[in-house]
């Protein structure tokens, strides 16, 4: 029976299951920018709790969207568990170093994933990823961009509550 349902997906084996592992790279990544949220919220940087906030909506905008796609390809996708999320941080800047640290593993894992779809010659995957990879353009630079602010306005004073306003203004224009 299990062999008669595996012919009703295209996915690769491998494929699927490196894709629910990037599934769970995705919600991992929503429930690090919550506590991040949570923890600027407590610390009083406003802006920057809204900042996590959205991160963490769109982390979990892309876990599903790997999630529907592993199922609407046959597969079977998995909902993680989640452990390990921290709760508190070193400090303001060291959340920043965080997120991009956090940007630039999701990057790594996607080119991981690109390279095994090519190498199965999983090429609708492959077009799949492509958006995630354009993303991930977006989010490493706006992490450091905002890590920059840190070394350009710097902590001292009211440095960081400088800092902390100019967060929603940091955007990303491909163009």
């Amino acid at each position: 029976m299990k062999d008669l349902l595996r012919l009703k997906t295209s996915l690769n084996e491998e494929i699927e299951r490196i894709l629910n592992e990037q599934v769970k790279v995705e919600a991992h990544s929503s429930a690090i920018y919550l506590a991040m949220s949570s923890w600027c919220d407590d610390q009083g940087f406003d802006f920057s709790a809204g900042y996590f906030a959205k991160q963490a909506d769109e982390e979990r905008h892309h876990m599903l969207k790997l999630f529907n796609y592993i199922n609407d390809r046959g597969g079977k996708a998995i909902s993680p568990e989640i452990v390990n999320v921290p709760k508190d941080f070193e400090s303001f800047r060291s959340v920043f170093e965080l997120a991009l640290e956090q940007e630039m593993h999701v990057t790594a894992q996607f080119n991981n994933i690109a390279e095994k779809c090519f190498k199965v010659k999983d090429f609708v995957t492959f077009q799949f990823i492509q958006w995630f990879l354009a993303e991930q353009i977006e989010e490493e630079y706006v992490a450091r961009r905002i890590l920059e602010m840190f070394d350009v306005i710097g902590e001292e004073g009211t440095g960081r509550w400088e800092i902390d306003k100019h967060i929603p203004k940091v955007s990303y224009n491909a163009e």
